[in-house]
């Protein structure tokens, strides 16, 4: 599956955590994926934790995570180049 794909399964509805970013219109955020993950969370105990959930849309997570991460300004972050 293409990013372009991928990133299709990421949406925004006002009436879910204040549009923020969620999976295919599902009480799941993109946030809270990426800090399962970070916290070592498989994706199969993600997988059997949220049933609902589908592989594709922990890499399309992953996907949009890049996406913004690609466009943001480092300085605005408040981070200092190696």
């Amino acid at each position: 599956m293409q990013q372009a794909e991928l990133l299709e399964r990421i949406t925004f509805d006002p009436k879910i955590f204040d549009c923020k970013p969620i999976v295919r219109g599902l009480r799941i955020s993109v946030e809270m994926i990426l800090d399962l993950l970070s916290q070592g969370v498989t994706e199969e105990e993600l997988l059997e934790d949220y049933p609902d959930l589908e592989p594709e849309d922990i890499r399309a997570c992953l996907a949009y995570a890049k996406a913004v991460v690609a466009n943001e300004d480092v300085e605005y972050l408040g981070l200092q180049a190696a």
